[in-house]
């Protein structure tokens, strides 16, 4: 680990000249150059985001291992460096603003840098002396042009495994109470007026289905995100990469990211196009109006001079203000107990 006095820096060189980077840093010259060039939003990345970047240069370091690409002690430690990346060790090396440069690279190459110096330290070496190099033998046989939208889709994928489990519960809560109410008649509403009769648990039930039919869109729209274009280098024809480069870095993601995942039938699409994202954006979005629908129906059936929910199940949280006397206040923290008991 770098002990190197908090003000003190190293010199360090690239393409445009030499540059001054904080001796403690585990980035390198062209993340210090891209932070002086974006200072926009303050915002770093998201450490999911920065979780697969590590995860997707593990796999490549290990397929590029196994193909003899690079040493094996270079690769090893690459390898055990990123992995540090993946667990969340250096999230505080990612520094580069969200706001950058198109494409990603910025990001990337902090990346690369992070990882380069993390690695040259297990062997031994000292932070900016590259033994193993950001570019040479980290970035080996890849680009950002096909390692930001792997990293993309994979951030994405894992973020929406802790979103599956809410709403399967929030599911399992409506169906609860639809039978729970099921005895309960109400008035039904049109046109916010009263309707003809309908079971309070028949209401829930279409909330229930809901939910489940939004999970069943966004996992449906998410199953593009599993096609990959790592391994297509920088324009998506595999220039400068092994044959066998591709296959194997893939298989290794997936096993390591424990996702389902495939080379994409055509490199170039998954690299260009955003369409998966998208697809998943619309798919979170319904989601999100369906529950809003929800919400505003619990809202406006709690309301009124004869609530469409029966006041057994609707309960008094606060007394009403003098102007209103007679009346009492329920609100949403009176529903809580109706989805679960947590």
């Amino acid at each position: 680990m770098a002990t190197a006095s908090v003000n003190s820096t190293r010199q360090e060189k690239d393409s445009i000249g030499f540059k001054e980077v904080p001796a403690n840093a585990y980035y390198g010259v062209q993340t210090a150059r891209a932070v002086e060039n974006y200072p926009i939003s303050g915002m770093r990345a998201h450490p999911t985001l920065i979780r697969a970047i590590g995860l997707v240069k593990q796999a490549a370091s290990e397929a590029n291992k196994a193909l003899q690409l690079v040493d094996e002690p270079r690769a090893n430690a690459i390898i055990k460096a990123a992995q540090e990346v993946a667990e969340g060790k250096w999230d505080k090396e990612f520094v580069v603003d969200v706001f950058q440069a198109g494409a990603g690279v910025s990001f990337h190459m902090n990346s690369n840098e992070v990882i380069a110096n993390r690695a040259t330290e297990l062997m031994g070496g000292k932070l900016g002396e590259y033994t193993a190099h950001p570019n040479d033998h980290v970035n080996y046989g890849q680009s950002t042009n096909d390692v930001f939208p792997t990293a993309m889709r994979l951030a994405t994928l894992l973020e929406l495994e802790k979103l599956y489990p809410v709403l399967e519960s929030l599911a399992a809560s409506l169906e609860k109470k639809a039978k729970e109410f099921h005895d309960i008649m109400k008035s039904g509403r049109t046109h916010m007026q009263d309707a003809v009769p309908i079971r309070l648990g028949q209401e829930f039930a279409a909330y229930a289905v809901s939910v489940r039919k939004a999970i069943e869109n966004i996992r449906l729209a998410s199953n593009e995100l599993r096609e990959l274009g790592l391994g297509g280098s920088a324009v998506g024809t595999g220039i400068n990469t092994h044959p066998d480069y591709r296959e194997k870095a893939i298989a290794n993601l997936a096993r390591l990211s424990a996702q389902k995942l495939v080379p994409a039938k055509d490199m170039r699409w998954a690299m260009q196009s955003n369409s998966a994202m998208a697809a998943v954006s619309s798919a979170l979005r319904n989601l999100a109006l369906e529950v809003i629908r929800i919400s505003n129906d619990l809202r406006l059936l709690s309301s009124g001079r004869t609530p469409a929910l029966p006041k057994s199940i609707c309960r008094d949280c606060s007394p009403a203000p003098p102007s209103c006397r007679g009346r009492s206040i329920p609100s949403c923290r009176s529903w809580q107990p109706w989805f679960a008991s947590r």
